[in-house]
């Protein structure tokens, strides 16, 4: 049985609040990779003031997913795909299978982007980005307390990603009180770009990574409900943070009449707001935003094969390296590896919908809740994103799977 925090020493009060805010940062800085970057100065240029709306209705349906998945992960005591094998036999094996292959293939473009950080940053070859930021990622898995080490990174580099960003955003001087008008009052609705949001900011593997990072350090239970809410909220609003700030950033840029270089917008971003300076930062927060999301990825990837063998519980952390060696030697001696990036974009989109479905249908069993009383409007809240999710995974689907064939 869990000790009671109030029966806790300082010190353990103390590891723990590093675990819980250590899960946010890591389900946070996870959702923010290079592609997160791209992501949110294209819908920008697009929709201009109009995407904080947009911003503002993912947060909503963001929580509403990760509040579902992370209580039910606490009061359960269970990962997610142990979950989804109670709720139906074998789902939880397809949900791995799923989790692993979008896991290896995004971490591939993850390595990659921090690799492309490191060269806007030092100049020096990507390649050579790549190896020194995926050493740097092994280093934190080496040591036995890889759980402390990781809760550490990710909370300074994601303050550190904050401060660039912020800077950035000053610096472009943005109309704030036109970006807070239509975000109430859009001129625009974009439902397919909030989509797209929701599932870049929870999606895939994203949303289980700080739920999995608890059950490991010991925070669950339903006396942890309390601390798992703050903390799974916490993460969303770090995320969303990151995201708001980069938002403004570019509207600075746009509402200047600059234009974004379509081949790299987000760069774009930095150098029109903050010159050669700009683009050094954009390097160093390309770095950032890829390492630490090729450590949630690595590690959140292993996590949902744990429960399969004891072996690889046992010797998790060796897998996690594993993981990070062959995403680094792919993109190194292969490249963008196109085939699986496609492949990983056509089942991303079916990850949520499967997950989050069986986490609703598993909060009603009592065989895996026990006592605990799930709250309906999270259930509803959690079911309009399965239905959300589910028709982007469709779409994602229809678009993707005939490039397949193309190559």
């Amino acid at each position: 049985m869990e000790k009671d925090p109030q029966l806790m020493s300082k010190e353990e009060k103390k590891n723990r609040r590093n675990s819980l805010i250590g899960a946010a940062f890591l389900m946070a800085t996870s959702a923010v990779g290079p592609g997160f970057l791209t992501q949110t100065a294209v819908f920008t240029e697009t929709l201009l003031a109009s995407f904080g709306f947009v911003i503002l209705a993912s947060i909503i349906l963001d929580i509403g997913a990760q509040l579902n998945v992370w209580r039910i992960i606490a009061v359960s005591k269970k990962r997610g795909q142990e979950i989804a094998n109670e709720v139906l036999p074998g789902l939880g094996f397809v949900v791995a299978i799923f989790v692993v292959i979008g896991g290896l293939a995004f971490n591939i473009g993850n390595i990659g982007g921090a690799g492309l950080g490191t060269n806007a940053l030092l100049g020096i070859d990507p390649r050579l980005g790549a190896i020194i930021t995926a050493g740097i990622a092994i280093f934190v898995f080496i040591s036995k307390e890889a759980g402390a080490a990781m809760d550490q990174i990710v909370k300074w580099l994601g303050g550190l990603l904050i401060l660039l960003i912020a800077y950035v955003m000053v610096v472009s001087q943005p109309p704030v009180g036109e970006a807070i008008h239509r975000s109430f009052i859009p001129l625009e609705l974009d439902v397919y770009a909030i989509i797209t949001v929701v599932g870049g900011t929870v999606g895939g593997y994203i949303t289980f990574s700080g739920g999995h990072r608890l059950l490991d350090a010991g925070i669950s239970g339903k006396e942890s409900i309390p601390e798992v809410t703050r903390t799974s909220v916490m993460g969303i609003l770090v995320a969303s943070l990151i995201r708001v700030l980069l938002f403004l950033a570019v509207l600075g840029v746009v509402s200047a009449g600059l234009r974004l270089d379509p081949v790299n917008p987000a760069a774009s971003v930095f150098q029109h707001a903050a010159g050669e300076i700009g683009l050094r930062l954009f390097g160093l927060a390309l770095w950032v935003a890829g390492i630490t999301s090729v450590i949630g990825a690595a590690y959140t990837s292993v996590s949902f094969l744990r429960t399969f063998h004891k072996k690889i519980d046992e010797h998790y952390r060796y897998w996690i390296i594993g993981f990070i060696l062959f995403s680094t030697v792919v993109f190194v001696f292969i490249g963008d590896a196109a085939l699986l990036l496609v492949l990983a974009g056509a089942v991303n989109g079916l990850i949520l919908p499967l997950t989050l479905g069986s986490i609703l249908f598993a909060a009603h069993k009592k065989s895996i809740v026990g006592t605990y009383k799930h709250p309906v409007w999270l259930t509803v809240f959690g079911a309009i994103v399965v239905i959300l999710t589910t028709y982007l995974g469709i779409q994602t689907l229809i678009t993707q799977i005939p490039q397949l064939f193309n190559m």
